[in-house]
């Protein structure tokens, strides 16, 4: 039988994250003999299916008396997908998905994928235009804590996110680029960001609008000793040490700091790397300014990782949190007085964001110092009314949307 590497691939992905609850990203890693447009292709295909799992299931529901295993609904899944979503051909999505089946020792199950199929494909866009999709592909804990935000969170959810860039100071804007107010370049879904005029001679790196500000925020200057804690993989010591501060950057998992490393002599930039637990770490001198991008539940990064709506759970938030503090107690100790702190986390979850902000001015020396409306002019919409800079997937939805992020500025008593 003919291999499938786009859908052979698909399926693993879909196994790993949904039977074995492991992160896409490692599942990418064991595909990682792949050729990379076969892998890029798998992975294209799979997120399409964890976006969409709801909306798919309830679609295929009424075509089967009962649950087939395993493999079998994720097969069906990867061709429903074809049908409803990629607009994959009628006769290739069905006979596509039979085949995997096949190919997976499952044969007695390629009639029954073959005829459900067949009959969604009859059903066309009809079987998912009347369903609620935001609702349904969004599990009800998260729709619940996005409160009115939550149907334009999830909205943008369904859509394949865009391609964020941070330009070097005169470096040419790749071809097709939109330059967004705050300076990122925009680029459609699905670009090769390696294959880029540019990559090579370290022009850009990938990252988010949201993601850029709050190393923007902290306003770095020249010469200034600036601390970047849990810096890996190293867009925001990126950007410190383009703005020429002297930056120390501090993570405790050295295989990551390792890719930072690598990602800075691209972009031929400098910092000094210390690999180090947050929390216990200890330097010589405090320090004036400090970026602190908390470990957190990243449930702002969904449109890129949609997995997260699949292995993230209510339960996993109160350990993120008890370490969000611990590392405000830190990183306060590391503060010189008078210095500032910036604070951030990509979570659309209040107990990440404003509800840690509150306990670390009670329980530090540490008072808020507000973004104002100045600094955040070329977003003003992220500016909340306690002088926070928060976003979410829902903000720019004519543009195509960006992560959520939380951050705030603090200051050492």
């Amino acid at each position: 039988m003919s291999p499938d590497p786009t859908r052979d691939g698909a399926l693993s992905l879909l196994t790993a994250v949904l039977e074995h609850h492991a992160p896409l990203d490692h599942g990418l890693i064991d595909l990682s003999p792949m050729a990379p447009r076969d892998r890029a292709a798998a992975h294209r295909l799979a997120a399409a299916v964890l976006r969409r799992l709801g909306t798919l299931d309830t679609a295929l529901e009424p075509f089967l008396r009962r649950s087939p295993p395993p493999l079998v609904q994720h097969a069906l899944r990867l061709g429903a997908a074809g049908l409803l979503l990629l607009n994959t051909p009628h006769h290739a999505a069905v006979a596509t998905a039979v085949a995997l089946v096949r190919r997976q020792g499952l044969s007695p199950f390629a009639g029954l994928v073959n005829a459900v199929l067949r009959r969604l494909a009859a059903a066309g866009p009809a079987a998912i235009e009347a369903l609620d999709g935001p609702r349904l592909d969004t599990p009800a804990w998260l729709w619940t804590s996005w409160g009115s935000r939550a149907r334009a969170i999830a909205e943008i959810h369904a859509l394949e996110p865009p391609l964020d860039l941070t330009l070097r100071p005169g470096a040419s804007i790749p071809l097709g680029g939109e330059v967004l107010p705050t300076g990122s370049i925009r680029l459609s879904p699905g670009q090769a960001v390696t294959t880029l005029p540019g990559f090579e001679a370290g022009d850009f790196w990938v990252q988010d609008v949201a993601a850029a500000m709050p190393a923007r925020l902290l306003a770095a200057c020249p010469g200034e000793r600036v601390a970047d804690l849990c810096a890996a993989p190293g867009g925001k010591t990126a950007q410190l040490a383009l703005a020429g501060a002297r930056v120390t950057a501090i993570d405790r998992d050295a295989a990551r700091l390792g890719r930072l490393g690598e990602n800075l002599a691209r972009l031929r930039l400098s910092a000094e790397i210390v690999t180090a637990d947050v929390t216990s770490w200890t330097p010589s001198e405090s320090f004036p300014a400090i970026l602190l991008d908390a470990p957190c539940g990243a449930t702002g990064t969904i449109r890129r990782h949609p997995d997260i709506l699949r292995l993230r759970q209510p339960r996993d938030i109160l350990p993120l949190t008890q370490l969000q503090d611990r590392l405000l107690d830190a990183a306060g100790r590391q503060l010189a007085p008078g210095g500032r702190l910036i604070y951030s986390v990509c979570s659309l979850q209040a107990d990440e964001g404003p509800t840690r902000i509150a306990a670390a001015c009670a329980r530090v020396g540490l008072k808020l110092d507000p973004f104002s409306e100045a600094e955040l002019s070329d977003m003003p919409e992220a500016r909340t009314k306690e002088g926070y800079f928060a976003t979410d997937p829902g903000l720019w939805a004519g543009r195509g949307g960006m992560d959520g992020f939380f951050a705030a500025r603090l200051r050492r008593l």
